[in-house]
């Protein structure tokens, strides 16, 4: 799913633009905003994945809308941002997008309507593309191929750097280097200037302009996609892998749960246990990265995430026993406070599995999973259940990939679904220092 907050001070018109969104089984709404301070306010308590909103809201009706999404992403550089807007300014859309960052689109309201073209760019900037209404991309081209004879070839390159995509994005649908790509864009702005009289001189200056955002845009590395893993759009950009294609990597999997999670849902207030939840899943995620780790996925309650890939590691058990214990530390941390504002604690319980993964991407360009499969993935799942609140449980390859001692307690070794020869593990228990 990917979670959308939506602003707009039209009541009808949001309603609209909520209903279109909601048609959608993978967008989920989670709040709504008339003005600049409830979309700050709401986005940060929020923290959506995607960000839908109108240029001109109160309280001046200016540019409150793409004001609040700068900050947004100031606070939380991953959001996608769709502006929707009334005007179909070249310009306008041009200056959006030279805002140094990936994962902006530019609709007009009056288009919205249009088939899917809303939940397509949501999709879009949620994985860090980027995204402008076809008129938009009509008036960027319109008039500077008239005077020039250009191969079909030549029609589609204009068209992808009029449309925003990224110069690697670009190379990784032609089978090329972004190199090449940058070379043929020049060698198509030469060419098409030779053949544009005066009049006609601004709408390629407009695409110029464009070109030299999006290699702004990818040289400040903000790229990366909310819905991929990290690392895995860095991997599809410097690497050319393509969707479908699988490796074997030896690497060590972590996941995470909340025990008894289920009873405290049962007794908490459903807004103050969201609350919890995304606190939770922002300091996990924090531990794992600072750790090495990709984030695979959070699902409810639980965690997933990997340490070896998208990119090989060295020491990669060590790297995943790290960020075990720092999210130990960050969930006991969180409890204290909780317990202050009398909010029930999270009991964490992880299991650390090392071994061999089969790793592909899967879906297609709009959206896109990053997937391991193969027994060590399962035998994670299984230690990981053996796990009380504020212990870890590790595999035996994991124990033995670990190049500085643990202390660790072992356990009785054990059968699991899916294997006929019992399990020995090992438990380490959090200590707070």
């Amino acid at each position: 799913m990917i979670s959308v907050f939506l602003a707009d001070d039209n009541l009808i018109v949001r309603e609209g633009v909520k209903a279109l969104l909601d048609a959608e089984d993978d967008l989920d709404i989670v709040g709504v905003a008339s003005d600049y301070d409830e979309l700050v306010s709401g986005a940060e308590a929020a923290q959506p994945q995607v960000v839908v909103t109108d240029i001109r809201m109160p309280p001046g009706f200016l540019r409150e809308g793409i004001e609040a999404a700068i900050e947004i992403r100031r606070r939380h550089p991953g959001t996608g941002v769709v502006i929707l807007s009334q005007y179909d300014d070249p310009e306008y859309a041009v200056s959006l997008l030279a805002q140094g960052a990936a994962g902006y689109a530019y609709l007009l309201k009056e288009r919205v309507g249009e088939g899917d073209q809303l939940a397509r760019a949501v999709r879009e900037v949620a994985t860090g593309g980027s995204m402008l209404d076809p008129k938009i991309v009509e008036a960027l081209t319109v008039g500077v191929s008239e005077s020039t004879s250009l191969s079909a070839d030549e029609e589609d390159l204009l068209r992808q750097v009029a449309e925003g995509r990224p110069i690697k994005a670009i190379a990784i649908t032609r089978h090329t280097t972004p190199g090449d790509i940058d070379a043929d864009i020049e060698k198509l702005f030469i060419k098409l200037a030779e053949g544009l009289s005066a009049g006609k001189a601004g709408s390629l200056e407009r695409l110029k302009k464009l070109h030299m955002a999006i290699i702004d845009r990818e040289e400040q590395g903000e790229t990366l996609a909310r819905l991929l893993p990290g690392g895995v759009a860095e991997m599809l950009r410097s690497e050319g892998k393509r969707i479908g294609e699988t490796e074997e990597l030896v690497v060590t999997v972590l996941m995470g749960d909340i025990r008894g999670y289920t009873p405290i849902a049962e007794r908490t207030d459903p807004s103050v246990l969201a609350g919890q939840l995304n606190e939770h899943r922002a300091a996990m995620n924090h531990a794992i990265l600072e750790a090495g780790g990709t984030v695979m996925q959070f699902v409810g309650d639980a965690v997933m995430a990997v340490f070896g890939a998208p990119v090989p590691q060295d020491h990669h058990a060590e790297h995943a026993v790290n960020a075990a214990k720092a999210m130990h530390a960050a969930q006991f941390e969180l409890n204290a406070m909780w317990e202050a504002k009398g909010r029930e604690p999270f009991g964490l319980g992880i299991g650390l599995s090392t071994g061999v993964v089969a790793a592909a991407l899967l879906g297609s360009e709009e959206r896109l999973e990053y997937s391991l499969v193969g027994d060590t993935v399962n035998l994670t799942q299984r230690v990981q259940q053996w796990a009380e609140p504020g212990e870890t449980v590790m595999t035996r390859a994991t124990w033995k990939a670990c190049t500085n001692p643990i202390d660790v307690d072992p356990l009785e070794p054990a059968h699991v679904k899916g294997r006929e020869a019992p399990v020995t593990a090992y438990r380490f228990p959090r200590r707070e220092s």
